[in-house]
């Protein structure tokens, strides 16, 4: 017979396995909760539009300075509002990957 153990893994080391996965999934959620909570500001046209959001790419607020206010171009405005979204959107990213990262498929050192 060879040294095969029945246990596959043993019994401790299942055990401490699932401690870590434990540990790491609580430390996920704590993280997830900070992004909801990280204040993402976005902003176009020298801060003339200003757009808040979280690391999760949620929309809670808008300001728009009324210099940047023309009635007779509204695609101006748009222009400003978009190119806002998409700066706070590119900000959120990097947060949430710089946060998010170490629980990817790659950054869990091959646990799962």
């Amino acid at each position: 017979m060879s040294g095969f153990n029945k246990g596959g893994m043993g019994g401790a080391g299942m055990q401490n396995l699932m401690k870590q996965a434990q540990k790491m999934q609580e430390e996920m959620q704590e993280t997830e909760k900070l992004l909801d909570d990280w204040e993402i500001v976005g902003t176009s046209g020298g801060e003339a539009v200003v757009v808040y959001m979280n690391a999760k790419k949620i929309i809670d607020g808008i300001e728009i300075d009324k210099s940047v206010i023309d009635p007779d171009d509204e695609e101006m405005l748009e222009d400003l509002i978009m190119a806002a979204i998409l700066d706070g959107y590119k900000k959120a990213e990097e947060v949430y990957k710089e946060k998010m990262g170490k629980y990817s498929a790659g950054g869990m050192g091959g646990l799962f």
